[in-house]
């Protein structure tokens, strides 16, 4: 499984934890929730549908069946419907429990995060950590390049990489606001605090 594929299958099932949906609304909630998955389309979201259902970790449900048959003259489709099962679930704790490195990654770390209220504080904590950790090591290498290549650059290039290193620097700050957040709240999953600044991300 591609590191993309196994990103939208943590999303798909998170969001089915929820509660079950048919494929239009789940896009829209992956859209909606998850920025990152704004570039998916109906052609990558349906099969890995598919793949979760042949897993075991989805079912299909078609509650329009009876009222809609498969031959209705007015052309009507019946909308089928996507539930977890139990290994579902399971398998949604599994990588809700991934704390380790692919857990920092951009693209990892936004899904992980989206999940943190139903996310052990244990967990959260690592993958904050290793986040900030991750970044930390972004930020040493971004300005040793541009230590090295700044009588190089021109001035649009030298002004491109300066917004790069201080996006960096604003989440390593947010970050360490969640990381003081969460050591000084108790409790478990569940139980986080709003972030800092209303719980965007600046």
């Amino acid at each position: 499984m591609s590191r993309r594929s196994g990103i939208l299958e943590f999303a798909v099932l998170g969001l089915l934890h929820d509660s079950p949906m048919h494929g239009y609304e789940l896009r829209k909630r992956l859209n909606v929730l998850l920025g990152s998955f704004r570039a998916f389309s109906y052609g990558t979201l349906y099969p890995c549908l598919k793949s979760l259902v042949a897993q075991g970790y989805l079912v299909e449900d078609n509650p329009d069946a009876e009222y809609i048959p498969a031959t209705a003259l007015n052309g009507k489709r019946s909308k089928i419907v996507y539930r977890l099962t139990g290994e579902g679930k399971q398998r949604f704790e599994e990588l809700l429990a991934d704390s380790g490195p692919d857990a920092w990654e951009d693209e990892h770390f936004g899904v992980h995060f989206a999940f943190f209220g139903q996310t052990d504080k244990a967990v959260r904590m690592r993958v904050l950590e290793g986040r900030r950790n991750r970044l930390e090591e972004r930020l040493e290498r971004m300005r040793a390049s541009l230590a090295r290549t700044r009588e190089r650059l021109d001035a649009y290039t030298l002004e491109l990489q300066r917004h790069g290193l201080e996006s960096v620097e604003r989440e390593v700050r947010w970050l360490n606001e969640l990381i003081e957040t969460e050591r000084a709240n108790r409790g478990g999953r569940g139980h986080a605090t709003s972030p800092p600044g209303g719980g965007e991300q600046q």
